[in-house]
């Protein structure tokens, strides 16, 4: 497996330079795992199917979503493209290579690991920033156009909101100047959580069922659901944050609520 994986990135590296690869393949890499990702989201609402597994009863037209996917295709190519471009030159200068060797899978994983928990704590502060009076109408309202999320209003946002939370993505790898490879783990694993996060489904295998502190689509629902200033769950992948500060208390009320009522459900059955 491993001899397979260096040589087809020596494929890559020997027919496409640094800038190329780190610019223009980053770029081509996340729209294809966000579209990919993101679409089939848009197909399950309007086809009805699990259903039973959707987290609210109301969908999004079709005319919306299709308003969603335009605007996206501007943002990525007007915004996330272009910083692609200037931040270049700062990866380089923190150390990122793409050359062989390939790091090893242990220091893959303990610089995304590093990476999830740096994003977590930057993005709750911005986040919750966002939710001031004053950002919220002005920028972050526009991410809440959507109550009712799927899969691509992940990246639906204002501009402004791009360059600010996007911040908390690359903050990491800006600071370890990794090898690309482990770059472009961690911008996969994040397009897909947080595409999962606002799919606006809650299935049997959703990871939330299984990993502790894990948000996932019913905790970034809630955040939806409610009035910018009572809406709490502002963390990003992990929940520590929120359970930290005490901003996720109306999302357990609610739950524990729900659990109670499903219990006296079971007992009358």
């Amino acid at each position: 497996m491993a001899w397979m994986i260096e040589s087809g990135w020596q494929y890559l590296i020997s027919h496409f330079n640094d800038f190329q690869l780190a610019c223009l393949g980053s770029f081509f890499l996340h729209e294809s795992v966000f579209f990919l990702s993101g679409l089939p989201f848009i197909y399950l609402e309007r086809a009805g199917w699990l259903s039973k597994y959707k987290i609210q009863g109301k969908n999004n037209s079709p005319a919306a979503q299709e308003r969603c996917i335009t605007r996206l295709l501007l943002y990525h190519f007007g915004v996330n493209l272009p910083v692609m471009i200037v931040s270049y030159p700062v990866f380089r200068f923190m150390g990122m290579r793409s050359s062989l060797p390939l790091p090893s899978w242990k220091v893959i994983s303990t610089q995304i690991l590093f990476y999830f928990i740096l994003e977590d704590f930057v993005f709750y502060w911005g986040h919750r920033l966002l939710h001031t009076k004053w950002l919220y109408k002005h920028v972050h309202s526009v991410h809440h156009e959507y109550a009712t999320p799927f899969g691509l209003t992940s990246e639906y946002a204002h501009p402004a909101e791009i360059l600010f939370l996007g911040f908390a993505t690359i903050v990491g790898p800006a600071i370890t100047g990794p090898h690309l490879i482990t770059l472009w783990l961690w911008m996969v694993v994040r397009v897909l959580e947080t595409v999962e996060a606002h799919c606006g489904y809650h299935f049997p295998w959703s990871l939330s069922n299984f990993l502790p502190l894990y948000g996932g689509a019913d905790f970034h629902d809630y955040h939806h659901r409610l009035l910018y200033t009572k809406s709490g769950n502002y963390s990003s992948t992990f929940i520590y944050m929120d359970r930290i500060f005490g901003t996720d208390k109306g999302y357990r009320k609610l739950k524990a609520l729900k659990s109670s009522n499903d219990e006296a459900v079971n007992k009358k059955i």
